[in-house]
């Protein structure tokens, strides 16, 4: 297959296997959502979606936010990790909402990555998710993904990301980067990888990943 053909097979298969695409992490709305992505740097969705339930209910807006202290939002925020610094990019992205936008999450790339604690990716999210922009955020799956098929470099997620979006169509890209994410979890791990079930990886996977694969799983054999 040829990478156009290769792009297509990708395409393909990810909408046979997710039709329907859920967004992982649970919000309400731009700013829950916006907070939940900015808690989800270096941690699981599955820890952030505990998490959240629980500050949501004594703050799901900047103005009820900035109510508590910065030391209330650590303790509530603590176990998703990196708390000293999220609660203070909490806090202080709230006052400036509140102060700059009327409470509002702007729908602007340059003005959320202005706020604390928001970078590129985290914008890319809010943008595609909350307000339907074409973005492709790029977090661990997609990078590592993007590499096994043969589409990136794997140097850096900026590469990957422009990888992305010239190879597909602009239209798919907010539905593509969660079926991507899906797919990696559950099919094409970092840890316990099992080739067998990972149908696209295996199909048109990156010749070095298959061949270290394959050594791994059969150490003894040598290649002559």
């Amino acid at each position: 297959m040829n990478k156009k053909e290769r792009v297509a097979f990708v395409i393909n298969s990810l909408n046979k296997l997710y039709p329907e695409v859920p967004i992982p992490l649970n919000h309400q709305d731009p700013y829950t959502l916006l907070i939940a992505v900015l808690l989800s740097a270096q941690s699981t969705d599955v820890r952030v979606n505990k998490i959240t339930p629980v500050l949501f209910e004594k703050a799901d807006n900047p103005y009820d936010m900035v109510k508590l202290s910065v030391e209330q939002i650590r303790e509530i925020i603590k176990p998703v990790g990196l708390s000293p610094m999220k609660s203070k990019g909490i806090y202080g992205l709230s006052k400036i909402l509140i102060e700059q936008h009327n409470g509002e999450v702007p729908q602007d790339f340059e003005a959320l990555e202005a706020l604390p604690s928001v970078g590129h990716k985290t914008a890319s999210v809010v943008m595609s998710q909350a307000f339907g922009v074409p973005a492709f955020p790029v977090d661990t799956h997609i990078h590592r993904l993007m590499y096994r098929w043969n589409f990136s470099n794997g140097k850096s997620v900026v590469q990957t990301e422009k990888d992305a979006k010239r190879l597909f169509p602009k239209e798919l890209w907010n539905k593509l980067h969660l079926q991507i994410i899906w797919y990696g979890r559950e099919f094409s791990p970092a840890r316990g990888w099992d080739l067998e079930k990972d149908i696209i990886t295996k199909t048109i996977g990156r010749k070095l990943v298959l061949d270290k694969y394959r050594q791994k799983k059969s150490p003894n054999k040598r290649t002559l």
